[in-house]
């Protein structure tokens, strides 16, 4: 065999002393990427006759495809749906800082917002490949506003919307051009929302059902028009019922189109969704789950108060809820000694704040191992929950999700605790943990 050093032939990179999740089964095979794409050694040897021109021991560790976030909201102080004159530099700095979660594609999500924010922000938010610069976009998750009164959640009342005579013309007023749009989140039970469903999916953007007070038939009506996807399971929608699951039921629905599934995103941070819950949507339907962050701009700064688009969040240790609201209209003496504080604790007009979970602030790599804690599910199982089942739901399964022989070199490298060691986009190193470059 030659080596194959001369310039006709791109290098090959070998990742040796490694397990390689590919068909839901850890293989101890070695990894072959060339040119960002994971190749087939039989070719390689037996076609080209040639061998590795570099080797890199991955000292026993796990290689996973690379995780993809489809509902991240900000973070690092970044808030996506905040309209500032440079978004993109914040997307980009978010990007970066996630690589070091093993997450190597996502969706910057946009909460509910006015018209005015979407024209102004969605322009500026590229789709775009990853590299060293950070994870590649996607496209963006538009979260609301045409959602439920009652199940909005952190969403401010006073921008959500309905659909009137012509529905997909008010979407296209609300969020302008959807060219870099991938994901809608809609409450399927408003008024001419099967219009909207099959406009959307024509134009090949997932609709997603979430912040619902929707019924078992009129989600199963919703998915027979195109819905492909739950937004953040049990969490603003209703209750799983003996007579009438809702939304939840759709997970063992036999009313859905012959040969389709439902994808369903769970927020696996050990507040949103109680280990059981986790375990019973899990074992309903496990090839339909995907971890999701739902990260909020709070992500990676610690306690205190940060924004989520219109609204104010507390963080508090492992939660993050919408924030108390000074006193108005008539401010007590405290407040008006030390304004800028809004110490709510202090004065007793102020609201002491609100029990409502605005969003998560555990990264993905986090979300993976309490997944996994929390189901007794295979280590597979768990690692494809963050990667190959939101490469289906966005129909990305041959290039992202999946070390298959073809797709794109985007991995992550865990040690046995799935702690990220390094993350690969294209088969170039973009991220290290310390401990892993001694």
């Amino acid at each position: 065999m030659r080596k194959g050093k001369g310039s006709a032939r791109a290098p090959v990179l070998q990742f040796t002393n490694c397990r390689i999740l590919r068909g839901q089964r850890l293989l101890r095979e070695d990894l072959w990427v060339r040119e960002g794409r994971i190749l087939d050694p039989e070719k390689l040897f037996f076609e080209e006759r040639v061998v590795a021109d570099q080797q890199r021991d991955c000292r026993g560790c796990i290689l996973a495809p690379g995780f993809i976030d489809v509902q991240i909201n900000g973070g690092f102080g970044i808030d996506f749906s905040q309209a500032t004159e440079d978004v993109g530099s914040g997307v980009a700095l978010v990007a970066q800082r996630i690589l070091s979660h093993g997450v190597t594609s996502f969706c910057p999500t946009l909460v509910t917002s006015p018209p005015e924010v979407y024209h102004k922000v969605l322009p500026q938010i590229p789709v775009k490949s990853g590299g060293p610069h950070g994870a590649g976009v996607l496209g963006v998750h538009l979260e609301g506003p045409f959602i439920s009164r009652e199940k909005r959640g952190a969403h401010p009342e006073a921008h959500l919307r309905s659909f009137e005579a012509n529905a997909f013309h008010d979407v296209l007023a609300t969020y302008g051009p959807l060219d870099n749009v991938r994901i809608v989140t809609l409450a399927p039970e408003l008024s001419r929302s099967h219009e909207v469903i099959r406009a959307l999916t024509a134009r090949g953007i997932c609709v997603s059902l979430g912040h619902s007070v929707a019924d078992l038939q009129v989600a199963e009506e919703a998915v027979q028009c195109g819905a492909a996807f739950i937004t953040h399971l049990f969490n603003a929608m209703l209750p799983f019922h003996h007579r009438d699951p809702g939304i939840v039921g759709l997970l063992t629905s036999d009313r859905l189109p012959p040969g389709r599934h439902i994808f369903y995103g769970m927020i696996s941070d050990g507040m949103h969704t109680n280990p059981a819950a986790l375990r019973i949507a899990h074992r309903a339907h496990p090839q339909g789950l995907v971890l999701v962050t739902d990260a909020v701009p709070a992500l990676g700064l610690g306690n205190g108060r940060h924004t989520l688009g219109q609204q104010e969040v507390e963080v508090d240790g492992l939660t993050a809820c919408v924030a108390g609201v000074p006193c108005q209209p008539t401010p007590h003496p405290l407040c008006l000694v030390a304004p800028a504080l809004h110490l709510p604790r202090a004065c007793p007009l102020c609201s002491q704040g609100t029990k409502t979970l605005s969003g998560s602030i555990a990264p993905m790599d986090f979300c993976v191992r309490h997944f996994l804690q929390a189901t007794g599910c295979s280590v597979e199982s768990a690692l494809e929950a963050a990667s190959l089942h939101p490469a289906q739901l966005l129909g990305l399964e041959k290039r992202k999700g999946t070390l298959d022989f073809g797709a794109d070199a985007d991995f992550v490298m865990l040690d046995d605790s799935l702690h990220v060691q390094a993350t690969y986009i294209s088969g170039e190193l973009v991220w290290q943990a310390e401990e892993a470059r001694q």
